[in-house]
């Protein structure tokens, strides 16, 4: 049977991806900077394994014990809501280091495998707020566009061998934890003069109507994986959707 490794499995979309796959029969490799069973669906296809995708000797062990694998979802990552001067810029670096280079690593390490049989697909995590500029959210836009860039330019490559990349485009989910974790791993050390600029951005996200569920995502995550017709970009939830279409009518 098929076999998936999702990075970023502690939590949101990491688990509801992997519960998916466990859902449509597939063996699933999840992984996690501090391994937990805390949300995840009792199975005995389920390999619950450490990773760190900043270093590179977590990435070569965790790639050993899961064996072959058949398709990757590289989803760990960390968020970042403050304004630039607010922002701690070896916090900024950390916040790359994960989202852009340890996408990065992760793919490399899985190539050769995938390369020497031919197929294979790999499914980067982006976000929808590389759709459009947003207050408070240079930095992490910033991360997930250069995703974006360097996972459309390495599927030219890796197209090459018959693997599929994709990337998956993911709108606001305030249900999962992915806002409180980044505060709590970034800090939020907001500069007094951007107060009431803060408070706006705060209300303006309490008060918007269309949010992305876990669910959302783990649904385009499966068609990216088993559509191989799918597009190279596929944004997940209602308000993730509307800005795709925006940016799309505005690009025409």
């Amino acid at each position: 049977m098929p076999r998936i490794l999702i990075t970023g499995c502690s939590s949101g979309f990491g688990q509801a991806i992997a519960g998916r796959f466990l859902d449509k029969g597939w063996e699933v490799v999840a992984t996690m900077r501090t391994p937990a069973t805390d949300g995840l669906p009792l199975s005995d296809r389920l390999l619950i394994l450490p990773l760190d995708v900043t270093k590179p000797q977590s990435i070569t062990s965790a790639l050993a014990e899961a064996g072959p694998i058949d398709a990757l979802v590289n989803n760990a990552g960390v968020g970042m809501l403050n304004v630039l001067e607010g922002a701690d810029i070896d916090k900024a670096r950390e916040l790359f280091e994960i989202n852009v280079l340890g996408t990065m690593a992760m793919t490399r390490a899985v190539m050769p495998q995938m390369r020497q049989r031919r197929s294979g697909v790999i499914v980067n995590i982006s976000s929808s707020v590389t759709l459009l500029p947003l207050p408070a959210l240079s930095i992490y836009s910033a991360s997930k566009a250069a995703v974006n860039a360097f996972t459309e330019s390495f599927a030219l490559e890796a197209a090459e061998f018959g693997i599929r990349t994709r990337l998956v485009l993911p709108g606001s989910a305030p249900e999962t934890a992915f806002g409180k974790n980044a505060v709590a791993r970034m800090g939020m050390d907001v500069p007094d003069a951007y107060g009431a600029f803060m408070q706006a951005r705060f209300q303006s996200l309490r008060n918007a109507t269309e949010k992305t569920t876990a669910q959302d995502v783990a649904n385009a995550v499966w068609r990216a994986v088993t559509d191989v017709d799918a597009p190279i970009v596929l944004p997940a939830g209602p308000d993730a959707e509307a800005l795709f279409q925006e940016h799309r009518r505005s690009a025409a």
